[in-house]
């Protein structure tokens, strides 16, 4: 019986493995094709994002940082995502730590401190704005207390921290995740802005609405994981 639950055990967690690697595959290319086209020359400052930032994009100091920005973070969300393998983490150690080594640099040194910087500059207004800077500031402290607790060797409060982090990681996706499917439900529903019926899901309401959801949805989600009790699968033993 133990043998059984043994090879059990085993196939469920390639099983595992094989669904991250398709995840970091998807997320990663998912990234990728929203930044590609920024990146080929003659590097257009036009469309997409930066045709609603024209105001701002001469200031080469906000170009440098986006550009930063964009390119370092399809880096983190494949770093990130790889930390959540069991497989990684007990059957290959060495590449955990040095894969979280570069998610954490990434983060605290690249493109937590360029995502700061565009935060100011945010699309939106004020509202929106104050939640892009809390965004990059949570973005970074959780990811420092993260790399913080694997230092004193506290693994399982570390692995929560990384859950919240890469809850903050992914705010991008949901934000763009967020403005595509309003905008295909309005288009296929025939709604036009402005509209005073429908001003939550127009601009410039709609921006401020989703950049704080963005970001304060995916920690509460990351909580709630926690509080059920996800570093279980992890660690028999873990005290959530």
């Amino acid at each position: 019986m133990a043998e059984k639950q043994t090879k059990l055990n085993k196939g469920t967690n390639i099983i595992l493995g094989g669904i991250f690697f398709i995840l970091i595959g998807l997320s990663t290319y998912a990234m990728a094709s929203m930044v590609f086209p920024y990146l080929v020359p003659p590097f257009p400052t036009d469309i997409d994002f930066l045709a609603s930032k024209q105001w701002i994009v001469d200031e080469w100091y906000w170009l440098a940082a986006f550009y930063i920005h964009i390119s370092s973070s399809v880096f983190v969300i494949a770093a990130g995502l790889t930390q959540f393998s069991k497989t990684l983490l007990f059957q290959y150690p060495k590449w955990h730590r040095n894969i979280g080594k570069s998610y954490v640099f990434l983060v605290l040194f690249v493109a937590g401190p360029s995502g700061l910087v565009m935060a100011f500059y945010g699309n939106g207004g004020i509202e929106a704005r104050i939640a892009f800077v809390l965004q990059a500031i949570f973005w970074w402290g959780l990811t420092y207390k993260a790399y913080q607790s694997i230092r004193k060797g506290a693994v399982q409060k570390h692995g929560k921290y990384m859950i919240r982090s890469y809850a903050m990681t992914l705010s991008a996706i949901s934000l763009r995740a967020a403005t595509y499917l309003v905008s295909d439900w309005k288009f296929r529903n025939g709604i036009t802005c402005p509209n005073s019926a429908y001003h939550l899901i127009c601009y410039p309401d709609f921006y401020v609405v989703v950049a704080w959801l963005s970001w304060v949805l995916n920690l509460i989600i990351a909580e709630a994981l926690i509080w059920m009790g996800i570093m279980k699968y992890y660690f028999a033993t873990a005290d959530n």
